[in-house]
């Protein structure tokens, strides 16, 4: 084989294992590159997710939302899938107004341990801040393909979380965002759980800690003044 063909040949292939993982599908046995590439995990507290965690059958599927003041607030919405947790950046925050879209843009995919991750990213580290776990809990899939619906862009699922419950669906759009950064939209479907209550506002503490972003900072030694212009004035 020429170097041109092994170039062409090397691309197409990490081109299509990219690919499968942005699809939810078959994984390829490092999913986590990008993720590792940009920490410096001698210098965050984040974790490395090293070790890819096997889980049991009948072990429900974990989901987290962390409230990240980093350039600007945000939340960040994880659910766990084939060993690591496929993520979505979501700058207003989920709504339990059907009628309601909030943009998600897809984000690289986080180690399992990262659901527990609460506390200060170091300035001038990929994502400096302070990171909250505003709600988590457990989802279950409302389709039998996760892989195909992802592929298609439309995953409908379930949330048992301590602050959002019930129904909901992730729509990727069309003609929007970059290839490798999708934008999805985050809908709450009509059921017992919709609402026009702003759940941002009425439950703006952690779910683990009951603190609010400018304590996290406080605790973790990080920037107090500009974790507080994440949290409500009532907060």
């Amino acid at each position: 084989m020429t170097v041109c063909q092994r170039f062409w040949y090397d691309f197409f292939k990490v081109s299509a294992m990219r690919g499968l993982e942005r699809a939810g599908g078959e994984r390829s046995t490092m999913p986590l590159t990008e993720y590792r590439q940009k920490r410096r995990f001698e210098v965050t507290s984040e974790p490395s997710g090293e070790q890819l965690r096997s889980r049991k059958k009948a072990t429900a599927l974990r989901y987290v939302i962390q409230k990240h003041r980093a350039s600007h607030l945000h939340y960040d919405f994880r659910l766990e899938w084939n060993g690591v947790l496929l993520s979505w950046a979501v700058p207003k925050g989920p709504s339990l107004d059907p009628p309601v879209k909030r943009l998600a843009t897809q984000v690289e995919d986080h180690p399992i341990e990262y659901a527990d991750f609460e506390g200060v990213i170091p300035p001038g580290e990929y994502g400096g801040g302070t990171v909250m776990v505003w709600d988590k809990g457990a989802w279950s899939p409302e389709i039998t393909d996760v892989g195909e619906a992802l592929n298609k862009g439309e995953l409908k699922f379930t949330l048992n979380g301590t602050k959002l419950k019930g129904s909901w669906v992730l729509v990727r759009t069309r003609g929007f965002g970059r290839s490798d950064r999708p934008y999805w939209l985050l809908i709450k479907h009509r059921d017992p759980f919709a609402s026009k209550r702003d759940i941002t506002l009425e439950a703006p503490r952690s779910a683990v800690s009951n603190r609010t972003l400018a304590e996290i900072a406080r605790d973790g030694g990080g920037d107090i003044a500009r974790a507080a212009t994440g949290d409500p004035p009532a907060a």
